[in-house]
């Protein structure tokens, strides 16, 4: 455990983070370019908040921050990932605790997602790095969307596994030719799963010495992706989210019927370019929230069926919009209209 305390606090001093100050306050508020998203399974708040994690803490300290985020009720892995893409509560898209099972017969989500409504709105491109198999269903192919998965049915897979895909993805995707990958570049957001804390407790016990080890590698391995970000310079151009799936309690919900229960609270912060520091968010947070905030971020404008909200509270000035056009039809401007 010690070692694995010194990689992280070692990854945060090869960051950059100040003791003192945050890493953005002296630079005058920029719009965002990218957006790293981490989506976490078993993190609660006390794991951030008491130093078992000390990159998200740093993180939380420096950024904004809810600990009273709400997922799914209850938090069923599947129906939740689906909320954060769609921004849609389960009674709209439909994505039920069925879904937990995997079943090819049932293709794939029916309603859009946040990678639709990135490139209607800006043309923007998004990776999407899953570790369970189960959200393939909800992942359509489309030609702006890169999807890798290294999920459960690979036992070498882990926090410092996703790292390396991430890595070498970025590494080709930047080279001429994109080694047959559909994007070119960089992309406007990259999704990163990171489900350890919650598969670890559930075969060794959420007080397990396990446990603490998986919290400290997926901290680890959000710092490493960051680290790539800064090779790459686009660091100080990216806002980072983290948005909690499911609490550690997340369990105890596996008996109950969709929407019975309130779920326990989870964690979801951003920090980086734009983002106010040291900024407590207030009011009603949801995981659905996540999709019009990075749309938001990014300067992009879609008129949806989403109960999703963008937290614009969060933004130290308001994000410059970049919209296409192509998401709103004009009525007046058609010639149907206007013989």
């Amino acid at each position: 455990m010690l070692i694995r305390m010194t990689i992280s606090l070692l990854a945060i001093c090869a960051l950059g983070f100040s003791e003192r100050s945050p890493v953005f306050a002296s630079s005058p508020p920029t719009q965002a370019d990218h957006v790293l998203l981490f989506v976490l399974e078993g993190v609660g708040n006390d794991a951030i908040q008491n130093g078992t994690m000390p990159v998200l803490h740093k993180l939380a300290q420096e950024g904004a921050v809810t600990w009273n985020a709400q997922s799914v009720s209850p938090p069923f892995t599947v129906p939740a990932m689906a909320s954060l893409l769609t921004g849609l509560p389960v009674r709209k898209h439909r994505v039920n605790q069925e879904w937990e099972t995997y079943d090819f017969s049932r293709s794939f989500l029916r309603s859009p997602t946040l990678f639709d409504y990135l490139d209607l709105a800006g043309g923007i491109d998004t990776s999407l790095f899953i570790m369970d198999e189960r959200f393939y269903q909800l992942a359509r192919p489309e030609i702006y969307v890169d999807t890798q998965t290294c999920g459960k049915a690979k036992p070498q897979c882990n926090p410092a596994t996703q790292v390396e895909y991430i890595r070498d993805y970025l590494k080709k995707v930047t080279s001429a030719g994109g080694y047959n990958f559909r994007i070119f570049k960089i992309p406007g957001l990259l999704v990163a799963h990171l489900p350890e804390p919650a598969d670890v407790a559930r075969k060794r016990g959420w007080d397990s010495r396990q446990y603490q080890q998986a919290l400290e590698s997926v901290d680890t391995a959000i710092a490493d992706v960051m680290a790539i970000y800064r090779d790459y310079g686009v660091l100080d151009k990216t806002m980072v989210m983290v948005a909690g799936l499911k609490g550690p309690d997340a369990p105890q919900a596996s008996n109950g019927k969709m929407g019975d229960s309130r779920p326990s609270p989870v964690p979801w912060l951003a920090w980086g370019v734009n983002v106010k520091p040291g900024y407590t968010i207030p009011g009603h947070v949801r995981i659905m929230d996540v999709g019009a905030t990075v749309l938001e971020a990014l300067g992009l404008e879609t008129y949806t069926e989403w109960e999703s909200r963008a937290l614009t509270e969060i933004f130290q000035k308001r994000p410059e919009r970049r919209t296409t056009g192509n998401e709103t039809f004009e009525l007046q401007s058609s010639t149907i209209f206007n013989r």
